[in-house]
């Protein structure tokens, strides 16, 4: 009398390594790129977002006869309602202008990056930079070292 076969159940040792080996080729290709992904949406971010405030600035700018927003107060100016002069401090029976923004988008990358506030100069404590002087206007708080690692472009020169 035969005996019957075995069945046999599981798999073998090279069977599975083979498998894990694979799962480390397809990991090796993927998180390098999925890591890219994440720099590039911050990027991007850091481009939406400054073109929203300099078109808030532009907005104030138009509505207030050419003058534009003062350094000391601009968050106040752009997210609330201005009188003509700019004044957050509206009298009954004076034109309402603005706002221009919900809130100050936050600053997405760099070493400031969730920082909503807007200071006058580097090195504050503020997401962003508002400078009359400066031929943007507004630009990201970043140190000139803090740079795209794709592009390799100054966060602050956006």
């Amino acid at each position: 009398m035969r005996s019957a076969p075995s069945i046999r159940r599981g798999f073998s040792l090279i069977e599975l390594v083979i498998v894990v080996v694979i799962i480390g080729i397809i990991a090796a290709i993927a998180i390098p790129r999925m890591s890219r992904g994440s720099q590039g949406a911050q990027e991007s971010a850091l481009v939406g977002n400054l073109a929203v405030l300099r078109n808030a600035i532009d907005m104030f700018t138009n509505e207030h006869g050419g003058t534009l927003p003062t350094a000391s107060t601009v968050a106040a100016q752009l997210i609330q309602q201005t009188n003509v002069q700019g004044s957050t401090t509206i009298s009954e029976g004076q034109v309402a202008y603005g706002p221009y923004l919900r809130d100050v988008p936050p600053l997405p990358v760099g070493a400031n990056q969730g920082k909503t506030a807007i200071g006058t100069s580097l090195g504050d404590d503020a997401g962003w930079i508002y400078s009359t002087s400066h031929s943007k206007l507004i630009y990201a708080n970043c140190a000139d070292a803090e740079v795209s690692p794709s592009t390799g472009k100054k966060y602050n020169t956006y």
